[in-house]
């Protein structure tokens, strides 16, 4: 999973089928990300505005992608919810792993261990199988995609994702580096959807993030070498700068570039993302008081007004995967 992807592995979308967007959403407990990571010191109080987050999509025509996560399933009313919008069509549920929330438990809380992929193979297909068996019955619907909390993708969760079910992985944060603190580095992954490679389909589909400006991707790294100082710099400058699609601590102007520029660059996929606790106040640093609610929801008016007047139109995690094609060489 961790191999980069050859050319020949990109994913083909049938011509004329233009760029598509989905919205996925990081569906978790209420922690502080400051603090070291807890079994126990969480709560769900953010849960309480999936429905209203649900009610502004389904008006704009967006079906959200919920990657739940086990302590979210245990949630009386959300699962309720959850049932309630799979079956009605308004959205799909897939699965997100926090593994020290997630049974079994078996090993040591600490940042090595967050990331799901530096588990042994067998603690890491157990904690998936509980958390796909647990969605299942709560949400009325076996879990297709799937995200690793914290990006933390393994070498061996491709074989584990395909063994369980899962058609599409989206763990991938394309152009970031969390190698410093034990996860993986996806600095130089592309943010078009690929072919994993191996026994089975399995359909990867990264977080898009878009390099603006004259010195590109390679120079983004080069720069990144000399601190957070010098990316600043050549970001207000305009020389470069990296940009995710997400409303958390990214400006919908430079949103709205990035998505020009991926249409550009043939980008079949936006991939958009951001954590439910940023839907209430005091639970993420992008989100501290109902004004930056308020702002959030403004974000993605303008994001979404700019996809429709380029013609980029909402998709879900069934269509994609029934529309991806791999690609034919003579050899094979």
């Amino acid at each position: 999973m961790l191999t980069m992807p050859r050319p020949r592995q990109r994913a083909l979308f049938p011509s004329g089928s233009g760029t598509r967007f989905w919205v996925t959403i990081d569906t978790e407990e209420d922690f502080d990300w400051a603090k070291p990571f807890s079994r126990l010191h969480h709560s769900l109080g953010s849960l309480d505005r999936l429905p209203h987050c649900q009610n502004y999509f389904s008006q704009r025509g967006v079906s959200p992608i919920y990657l739940v996560d086990w302590p979210v399933t245990e949630h009386t009313e959300t699962a309720a919810f959850f049932k309630q919008v799979v079956a009605a069509g308004a959205a799909e549920v897939g699965a997100q792993l926090h593994p020290w929330v997630n049974p079994p438990f078996a090993e040591v809380v600490n940042a090595r261990n967050s990331y799901t992929g530096n588990l042994p193979l067998a603690l890491q297909c157990a904690k998936l199988t509980q958390l796909r068996d647990r969605i299942a019955s709560v949400a009325g619907a076996a879990p297709l995609i799937y995200r690793a909390g914290r990006y933390g993708l393994g070498t061996g969760t491709a074989q584990i994702l395909r063994d369980l079910g899962f058609l599409c992985d989206t763990s991938v944060r394309s152009g970031f580096d969390y190698s410093v603190g034990h996860g993986p580095d996806y600095r130089f992954f592309p943010s078009a959807p690929w072919w994993v490679e191996g026994e089975g389909d399995l359909l990867a589909v990264p977080l898009t993030t878009m390099f603006l400006g004259q010195m590109g991707e390679g120079g983004y790294h080069r720069l990144a070498r000399l601190g957070s100082t010098a990316l600043a710099l050549a970001a207000k400058s305009g020389i470069v700068e990296r940009v995710a699609l997400t409303p958390e601590g990214i400006p919908a102007d430079r949103a709205c570039a990035a998505i020009d520029a991926a249409i550009a660059a043939d980008v079949p996929l936006l991939n958009f993302s951001f954590h439910s606790p940023s839907l209430a106040p005091g639970h993420t640093p992008y989100v501290r008081t109902e004004a930056d609610v308020a702002a959030f929801y403004g974000w993605w008016d303008r994001i979404l007004a700019h996809l429709d007047q380029r013609g980029v139109r909402a998709t879900t995690v069934a269509a994609v995967v029934a529309a991806a094609q791999r690609q034919v060489h003579p050899c094979q």
